[in-house]
């Protein structure tokens, strides 16, 4: 029988995979947090818990009728980002699936009439940066499997994705760990004042002070397990526009027991703003 043996919330930001020189020039001459923190979460947590299979729940893989599980048994290539192809240009990836589990998770929507996922294992299925900005620094010896952001979703969909996870999970002999890859709020500065706002003091380049006090309101549930709380925030949060409608974190929470879950975070790096919108990386232990 599986087991879900950690989760977190990760940000998956362009930065995080650009020279350490550019990184510098673009905030005022420091690096970014977040890069050291994901090389520290993958030392002090997902190393040592021995992970058979990493599930990400990518928010810029975008379905619309149904949600969609990558299911193929290898996933390799060269990535080049249609969204910002000079800062992510043919970066090579390669990464073992798990097609038992995606296809276990599938299966639990057949006899169902309030949801619908599909695993797909189709060679040419593109793969997304929420998942590839992960890899050079927390891919181990594990399998990895991606889920999209299902666009018409609504709150109780991504909890009930989630749910389907820790029972698709329980049914396969493996150890997993369920990383949301997204950030909080996520508005960006218009064009002609997009570079003023590419350094990582929050309280000075977040889109809005309301969405930065907002994000670090989450963040502070977060780290004391209060998810509930998290749930009852969520229609308010909405106006601040969560990344993936944040049916990352949503499914997260959804397979660690929605409102009932107490899993408290640990953070990696600092709360920092990314052209305007919000980032963090919080680790829980299940």
């Amino acid at each position: 029988m599986g087991e879900i043996v950690g989760a977190a919330v990760v940000s998956h930001v362009p930065p995080l995979v650009l020279p350490l020189e550019v990184r510098l020039e673009l905030n005022e001459g420091k690096d970014t947090s977040l890069f050291q923190g994901l090389h520290d979460m993958r030392a002090e947590k997902l190393g040592p818990i021995e992970a058979d299979t990493v599930v990400v729940i990518d928010s810029h893989w975008f379905t619309t009728i149904e949600h969609v599980v990558s299911s193929a048994d290898r996933r390799h290539g060269l990535y080049t980002s249609e969204e910002l192809p000079r800062g992510m240009c043919q970066m090579p990836f390669d990464m073992r699936g798990d097609r038992e589990l995606a296809e276990a998770w599938g299966a639990l929507s057949e006899d169902r009439d309030d949801t619908w996922i599909t695993p797909i294992d189709d060679p040419y299925l593109p793969v997304n940066y929420p998942t590839i900005n992960l890899l050079p620094f927390l891919q181990g010896d594990e399998a990895w499997i991606s889920a999209g952001i299902v666009q018409t979703g609504e709150a109780d969909d991504f909890l009930l994705f989630g749910e389907l996870l820790a029972e698709a999970v329980a049914q396969v002999d493996r150890r997993v760990v369920i990383l949301a890859s997204g950030g909080l709020s996520h508005r960006f500065w218009p064009l002609r004042q997009f570079r003023d706002h590419e350094a990582s003091d929050p309280d000075l380049h977040l889109r809005t002070p309301e969405a930065c006090a907002a994000d670090r309101q989450v963040i502070a549930w977060m780290k004391d397990g209060n998810h509930a709380a998290i749930l009852d925030f969520v229609p308010e949060y909405m106006t601040h526009a969560p990344e993936g409608r944040f049916g990352h974190y949503l499914t997260m929470v959804g397979a660690l027991g929605g409102a009932a879950c107490t899993a408290k975070g640990t953070q990696f790096g600092e709360y920092e703003a990314v052209s305007g919108t919000g980032q963090a990386h919080v680790w829980f232990d299940v």
